[in-house]
């Protein structure tokens, strides 16, 4: 059922039954989103929140936002722009204008963090497994199981998707990186992608992309039975907020970055 409205992690092992999961992914500095997702889930009670990872690069407040995950104390998994945080490539490495402008914001965000914030990127997951009892269990990655960088979308072949996933036998697999909320039937197993806290996009039919003011995750939930439901969330917040900060804040190509949201 589909509705719109500090490795491996063992967590309620001793309490399967009627658990409900969080799922956020991709929030990319926006404090502002973040908080308007944890303020929605203080309210749904879930028995855990993961992140599937790209939590800092590209946004305005890439310390506040590590800051906030760390007290909040979630298993976090390893993203692309977390571990391009963590090895900054250096300035005029880029063949086109957009990745240079991308990546003088990454270098930016880079920049703002201490050794304690390092410390806690350097300590994100390449995949976290959690077992749902009765031989199932949630497998949470960004890209893909393989690697941070593997896309996945609703149009992948199985073949294809055979080569991301071999090895692991999860019923579920949970993934961010495409920024576009997911649930595909595979091999009488599921993937599932929230969408983005911090970046959604919305998409319109003369090919433009905007980042709309809302927020998107899901909530995972497994009642009595063993069956799994997966209910994407939309969450508006401060659009506004976030803008500013980018302009206050000097990040780099802020008027170009923002050209989106507006």
């Amino acid at each position: 059922m589909v509705s719109e409205t500090e490795g491996v992690c063992p967590y309620r092992d001793d309490a399967l039954m009627n658990m409900v999961i969080a799922l956020i992914a991709d929030i990319h500095g926006n404090l502002a989103a973040l908080d308007a997702v944890l303020d929605t889930l203080k309210a749904e009670t879930p028995d855990q929140i993961i992140c599937l990872g790209d939590v800092s690069a590209t946004g305005p407040q890439p310390r506040e936002v590590l800051h906030r995950l760390r007290k909040l104390g979630c298993p976090v998994v390893m993203g692309n722009a977390d571990a391009e945080l963590l090895d900054v490539a250096p300035a005029d490495s880029e063949t086109d204008e957009e990745s240079r402008r991308i990546a003088d914001i990454s270098r930016w965000c880079a920049a703002q963090l201490d050794d304690a914030d390092r410390a806690f990127l350097a300590s994100f997951q390449p995949t976290v497994e959690i077992s749902l009892g009765e031989d199932r269990s949630l497998l949470c990655c960004h890209g893909s199981p393989r690697s941070y960088d593997d896309v996945i979308v609703a149009t992948i072949p199985d073949h294809e998707l055979d080569t991301m996933i071999a090895g692991h036998e999860a019923t579920i697999i949970a993934g961010g990186h495409t920024h576009i909320r997911m649930l595909r039937a595979y091999r009488g197993r599921e993937i599932v992608n929230p969408g983005s806290v911090g970046l959604a996009y919305q998409f319109f039919r003369d090919g433009s992309v905007r980042v709309p003011p809302w927020a998107e995750f899901a909530l995972l939930s497994q009642a009595d039975t063993g069956t799994v439901s997966v209910d994407f969330r939309r969450v508006p917040y401060d659009h506004d907020a976030t803008v500013r900060a980018m302009i206050e804040r000097e990040m780099p190509h802020a008027a170009w970055w923002a050209a989106d949201w507006r």
